[in-house]
């Protein structure tokens, strides 16, 4: 797996987390890089925080926030955040592209995502608004 999806010290960067100023629920840490991806014109973005967080609440107005008190909101971001629990639209995996409609019209999606990352192939620390893999946000198969 890539070094993003598969080691401890990728999961560890993410392990502190800190309340959104708007609906007080505790989100993990995402670094600037991520958020320099996501934010429209980066190029006049002057990160203010130490610390940087990923609100990945469908009904909350922010999208990132820092330890400063600092946030940047949804409508700032060139990415749809948020969504992937929330519409059958929702990117699931943002380095490909693939829907929770797309999963679940071929399940088959999860696999080829997994293949990708084994290989090296994906970009979850900066494609992936959060920062982080996206497997984990795959729906689990229903049990029989």
């Amino acid at each position: 797996m890539s070094e993003c999806c598969s080691s401890i010290g990728c999961y560890d960067a993410h392990g502190k987390k800190q309340r959104c100023p708007v609906n007080g629920h505790a989100y993990s840490e995402v670094s600037a890089r991520t958020i320099a991806h996501h934010i429209k014109e980066a190029w006049d973005w002057r990160p203010t925080a130490q610390r940087y967080f990923f609100c990945d609440d469908p009904f909350c107005e922010v999208g990132y926030f820092g330890d400063d008190g600092s946030t940047i909101l949804k409508s700032q971001l060139r990415t749809t955040v948020g969504m992937h629990g929330a519409s059958d639209e929702g990117l699931l995996c943002y380095c490909f592209g693939v829907t929770k409609r797309d999963f679940l019209g071929n399940p088959a999606t999860r696999d080829f995502v997994v293949a990708q990352t084994q290989s090296g192939q994906c970009s979850c620390e900066t494609s992936n608004p959060s920062g982080r893999c996206c497997l984990k946000d795959f729906p689990k198969p229903a049990r029989e």
